[in-house]
């Protein structure tokens, strides 16, 4: 069978862009084929992001929140985002009220079944014979152990367990999510909370490293509960258990691009270095590639943005050197500078100036030492 498109994966990327090519007449006649390992009936993920004011996402949008909360052992702040909302989308819902839609259109295929290879845009599937092919093909396949192989630059993980709980006292702010809560201990690591209030007595507890190697389970649920008896938690039940490992790194993915092929999501390095955080970026890399199909320019035009780039490659340097600096890292930059910056920041759209208001609120010594050490290294 051929088809003028192929997605693999119908992860948050897939879908993105395959809504996006849906609901764009321009590819009305275009076959488009969609294949995954799953059927996309389990709530097997929660993504987050900020963007301003209203959009297409909200209609699939769980909560969102209008403050957020960053705190570490002596400083504490609630800040208004205005005109960013923090907003959680979770997989089921996603899936439910998403892909029905995509799958009533008459040029959209569903396949449910696991890509083994992809040789000259010709696909292969396990218990297979029949191989499939494509004019275009996305592909959100994604080997950490590939990436470890063969990446010039550091790789570390951001990794976690949260859980969702109910509580039967009133502790947490529904209004206010708490973007970082360095006051854990950090022991010789990057290590946070992350909580998503539900109500005020409904959360999401999520304990989060950014470091090279992930923890045995208990280590984290131990970090959980002892986070929850110093909030005076002293009941509560577990409704649901979510655990994740996105890569942090700068390897250049887009290399691996050709005019016929490209990898997306976090195969394709969508996920943003410093901050694992993928979901928004894949929605404008998603756009950004659409004019690229509309225009019949090759897939391999699409390249990142190197000023930003360059930002989170100082920034991996000196986690993967000193992984205890990410707590007095952000923690300066949240003392000095609004969070609406930092968010604008981190969504890759401030000028130059606000990045040096920004980049003038960290510690000067390491981003000095890395930068230098990159220089003569020659990148």
């Amino acid at each position: 069978m051929h088809y003028n498109y192929v997605i693999v994966g119908a992860g948050a990327a897939g879908l993105l862009l395959l809504k996006a090519l849906a609901e764009d007449s321009f590819f009305n006649a275009s076959s488009i084929l969609v294949i995954d390992k799953s059927a996309k009936t389990e709530n097997d993920r929660t993504w987050c992001f900020w963007e301003k004011d209203q959009s297409d996402l909200d209609a699939y949008t769980y909560k969102k929140w209008s403050n957020i909360r960053f705190k570490n052992t002596t400083f504490n702040t609630k800040e208004n985002i205005s005109p960013y909302y923090y907003k959680m989308i979770r997989g089921i819902d996603f899936y439910n009220k998403l892909i029905p839609k995509l799958k009533a259109k008459e040029n959209i295929e569903f396949l449910q079944g696991t890509v083994t290879a992809i040789v000259d845009n010709q696909i292969r599937l396990a218990n297979q014979t029949q191989t499939i092919s494509a004019d275009k093909i996305f592909d959100s396949r994604f080997n950490y152990k590939d990436l470890l192989s063969r990446s010039k630059f550091p790789v570390l993980q951001q990794h976690f367990i949260g859980w969702h709980i109910k509580t039967d006292q009133a502790v947490f702010g529904s209004d206010t999510a708490t973007f970082m809560d360095f006051s854990v201990p950090q022991k010789g690591n990057t290590r946070f909370m992350y909580v998503l209030p539900f109500a005020e007595n409904e959360a999401l507890v999520e304990y989060t490293l950014f470091s090279a190697t992930p923890l045995s389970t208990d280590e984290y649920e131990t970090a959980i509960t002892n986070y929850l008896s110093k909030l005076g938690v002293t009941y509560y039940k577990i409704i649901a258990k979510e655990k994740g490992n996105i890569p942090m790194t700068c390897h250049q993915f887009h290399r691996e691009n050709t005019g016929r092929y490209l990898k997306i999501g976090i195969a394709g390095g969508w996920a943003k270095p410093s901050t694992g955080y993928t979901f928004y970026n894949s929605k404008k890399q998603v756009a950004k590639l659409v004019n690229l199909l509309k225009s019949k320019k090759p897939l391999h035009h699409l390249k990142p943005q190197k000023k930003f780039w360059f930002y989170d490659v100082l920034l991996l340097d000196i986690l993967d050197q000193k992984n205890n600096l990410g707590s007095p890292i952000f923690s300066q930059m949240f003392q000095k500078r609004p969070a609406k910056l930092i968010l604008k920041f981190l969504d890759e759209e401030t000028n130059l100036w606000e990045d040096l208001q920004l980049i003038w609120a960290c510690p000067k010594k390491p981003f000095i030492q890395a930068l230098l050490k990159r220089v003569k290294s020659g990148f």
